[in-house]
């Protein structure tokens, strides 16, 4: 299995840690090594792997090959923009088909905590094996735990693939729902939470992409014979319309795709609630980061290791300071600061984006 990385993100909901220049997967966010180095160091420890390939942009590549051990020069794969997550997909197909043109690619994003070796390596050996032997498209879903409105959602079959036990048909995806509509998805006990880890053959995603995306597979053709005489794809890459892997192919996949069931720790670390989540708690569910006091209050989070901060009487609170700038935020809103650094944009010095 062929494993591609996607770390072409910018992390906003990390703001004011995450940077354009350094985002949410290339920071020490739940350990003393990078989301990015953690996702290398997991599969690194994969028997099954044959290589690691990373996409991202041009501003990250020299980042991530100067900070990430593990990983050649010639396994970075650069997309002169980002264009979601299909056509960061096809464009690493196209290098691996060159390798392999019936290889299994694993896509795995950059920035989610997964603890539980041996049940990882389980779910990904029935993966690749489903992907690799019946030419399918599989996903991992994760079992769910609660009813999270933060994450999206699988439904499979009742009944398990033969000879594959943790495998189920797969029959719909799920935005993220209202907590109502959650609670009802984990009463059913056949829905779980998209991990947004995927399994394909090049092939078998080439052929997916013609049927169900073909603009974006034409162009793809088009790179590829640029990149085999090795000229710029810029021009037709910019020509791409945006589209995530889950609305482009799995949802519209309406046979012979699966669902491996894992029950994996996992995490995506999507806002600095999830960080909360994770880390340790002192007696009133107050967390504090480097240098800070919580006094008065229960649920708060506080990240400051330049300045000290202080929390008085406040509850459910996320307070990150850095050198240049600091965030107040409710934690209801946590997943909203992708907003105001969207708002940001328009008005903000670029070094604090």
């Amino acid at each position: 299995m062929y494993c591609v990385i996607m770390a072409g993100g910018s992390g906003t909901r990390f703001w004011p840690l995450s940077r354009r220049v350094k985002p949410k997967q290339l920071l020490d966010i739940v350990g003393d090594k990078s989301m990015l180095q953690m996702t290398v160091d997991r599969l690194k420890k994969l028997k099954v792997v044959e290589d690691i390939f990373i996409v991202t942009g041009a501003e990250l590549a020299e980042k991530i090959l100067k900070s990430i051990k593990g990983i050649s020069a010639e396994n970075i794969i650069i997309e002169p923009s980002g264009k979601n997550t299909a056509p960061c997909i096809g464009l690493a197909a196209l290098r691996i088909g060159e390798l392999q043109k019936d290889a299994v690619i694993g896509v795995f994003p950059a920035d989610h905590l997964i603890v539980g070796h041996r049940k990882f390596v389980r779910a990904i050996s029935t993966s690749n094996r489903l992907a690799k032997q019946n030419q399918t498209v599989v996903t991992i879903g994760i079992i769910p735990t609660f009813p999270s409105t933060a994450y999206g959602y699988i439904q499979h079959a009742k009944e398990s693939t033969a000879h594959y036990l943790d495998a189920h048909s797969l029959k719909a995806f799920a935005e993220k729902p209202h907590l109502r509509l959650a609670e009802r998805f984990i009463e059913s006990g056949d829905f779980l939470w998209n991990s947004g880890i995927f399994f394909w053959r090049v092939d078998v995603l080439m052929d997916l992409m013609k049927t169900h995306s073909p603009d974006l597979h034409d162009r793809l053709q088009k790179m590829k014979s640029l990149l085999n005489q090795k000229k710029d794809i810029t021009a037709i890459w910019e020509d791409i319309i945006p589209q995530s892997i889950d609305y482009g192919i799995m949802e519209k996949v309406t046979s012979n795709a699966y669902v491996v069931r894992a029950d994996f720790d996992w995490n995506d670390v999507g806002s600095w609630n999830a960080v909360c989540d994770i880390l340790q708690k002192n007696k009133k569910r107050n967390v504090v980061r480097g240098n800070g006091l919580v006094l008065n209050g229960k649920e708060n989070f506080i990240h400051s290791y330049d300045h000290f901060t202080a929390v008085l009487g406040l509850d459910n609170i996320v307070v990150v300071h850095t050198e240049d700038a600091t965030l107040v935020v409710h934690k209801d809103q946590a997943e909203e600061v992708k907003l105001l650094v969207e708002k940001m944009g328009k008005t903000a010095r670029d070094d604090l984006l």
